[in-house]
């Protein structure tokens, strides 16, 4: 196992390391928000990989695969003694038609639905309790303070160890924590989307909120792998390709990502890193969560745990973005 450095996640009591294995990917294909195909024994080896390289917590959620992800997980994770079983943090919510895994999910947050996705979790990752359980979008119809009750009850039961909120904004955030600690956001955060910097990262940051930033390379567009002729030749259930960020915003993106070569080449690393450390340098992040979807894709990016950007760096980067950035 390699040492990487950690940082406090909140205050959960969690130490992390700041870059996750993400695993939506990993969930495979034939659903409405897959990547495409992608082999088990792959995913099986780029999580194991990635606990063997020092990363020591994992993210998934439910819907990813319709519950293949997690599968994945405890299967990859099955092979590591429990001294050195990485955290595990799932989502919740998210209600699939198991007669047409194409529809889109219906996102429900009342107590029964809540209570039997925590279950369903557990038993497919073959825990007796989840690390980190976020609530994964805002309910369509259940008000937020009803979630979040019944999320800090699953706390207080032991189900859960910490309670979160993904996608959620600001207004929500303070609705529920006027109920109860706010354990961990998870919000979308990068050079191509960078919105939450004005909004729910400064709030995590003032309440002592842990954050854990989702798409820090833009779903693949700041890895420099990405160009007219690699999206139009996406596969047909890869949601990227009806995403505005790969179609109408391509060329904006895309120029990002040049920028971003630039700043690679001058420290002698990849994009993707340098995507990757350019989150982990704003206030109120505690860490990034980064998909791989083979062992290679990991290594690439992984030397943003340990990195810091500079002033330089930022003004290099012509990213939609605030001015809250640290830089050394």
């Amino acid at each position: 196992m390699t040492d990487l450095a950690t940082t406090a996640l909140g205050s959960t009591g969690f130490h992390i390391t700041r870059v996750g294995l993400g695993s939506w990917a990993i969930g495979g294909g034939g659903w409405v928000s897959a990547w495409g195909a992608q082999d088990d024994e792959q995913s099986v080896a780029t999580i194991r990989h990635a606990v063997e390289s020092g990363i020591n917590w994992i993210d998934t959620a439910a819907v990813y695969g319709l519950g293949h992800s997690e599968e994945v997980v405890k299967k990859a994770l099955s092979a590591f003694p429990e001294v050195d079983r990485p955290l595990v943090f799932t989502k919740g919510g998210m209600v699939w038609d198991e007669e047409n895994r194409r529809a889109p999910s219906r996102r429900v947050g009342d107590e029964a639905t809540l209570r039997a996705q925590v279950e369903a979790s557990l038993r497919r990752l073959g825990v007796d309790a989840l690390d980190v359980y976020f609530m994964h979008w805002p309910a369509t119809d259940q008000p937020i303070e009803e979630v979040w009750s019944t999320l800090l009850a699953l706390k207080q039961e032991g189900k859960i160890r910490a309670a979160g909120l993904s996608n959620h904004d600001l207004d929500a955030l303070e609705r529920a924590e006027a109920l109860g600690h706010v354990d961990v956001i998870q919000p979308s955060f990068s050079a191509v989307a960078s919105a939450a910097a004005d909004t729910v990262l400064p709030w995590a940051a003032h309440t002592g909120t842990g954050a854990v930033v989702y798409s820090p390379m833009g779903s693949g567009l700041l890895t420099g792998a990405f160009s007219r002729e690699r999206v139009a030749a996406l596969p047909e259930d890869d949601w990227r390709g009806r995403s505005a960020a790969f179609t109408t915003d391509l060329d904006a993106n895309l120029a990002i990502a040049d920028a971003m070569g630039v700043v690679a080449e001058r420290r002698g690393t990849s994009r993707s890193a340098v995507a990757v450390a350019w989150t982990l340098g704003f206030p109120g992040v505690s860490a990034a969560i980064v998909g791989a979807r083979g062992p290679e894709q990991l290594d690439d990016w992984l030397p943003a745990a340990d990195a810091r950007l500079g002033a330089e760096d930022y003004a290099d980067i012509p990213a939609r973005r605030p001015a809250s950035r640290v830089g050394t």
